[in-house]
Formats: C-alpha cells, sequence, structure tokens
C-alpha cells in the first residue's frame, strides 16, 4: 500500500466510539475539545466586536 493511501487518524469527531479509550485518552480529548471550544468562542467574539464596529460606523 502506497504511503499516500494510507489515512491517518483525526483527532476528534463528535459521535466518535470512546469506549476503548483510556482515561488518559479521554482526558487528552476534554483537554483538545476544551480548547477548540475557546478558539470558537474567541471567533464569536471577534465577530460580534467587528459587527459592532461596522453597525456604529453605517448608523443612520
Amino acid at each position: 500500500m502506497d504511503d499516500d493511501q494510507i489515512s491517518k487518524p483525526k483527532g476528534h469527531e463528535v459521535g466518535m466510539t470512546i469506549e476503548a479509550m483510556s482515561v488518559e485518552e479521554l482526558e487528552a480529548r476534554i483537554v483538545l475539545l476544551s480548547d477548540e471550544i475557546e478558539r470558537l468562542r474567541s471567533a464569536i467574539s471577534a465577530r460580534h466586536q467587528t459587527r459592532s464596529a461596522a453597525d456604529s460606523v453605517f448608523k443612520f
């Protein structure tokens, strides 16, 4: 099999099977997902700020 054809495992998928994971693996997933949640919250906040700035410029 060619190395390009080997699919690499993804970091996490919502709904993926977790029964075979160790406590350490589950804790690592929690850290990964917590970091992702914070990144998404930051993006939402930035978009709100951009929207507020645009609304204040174009307010009539």
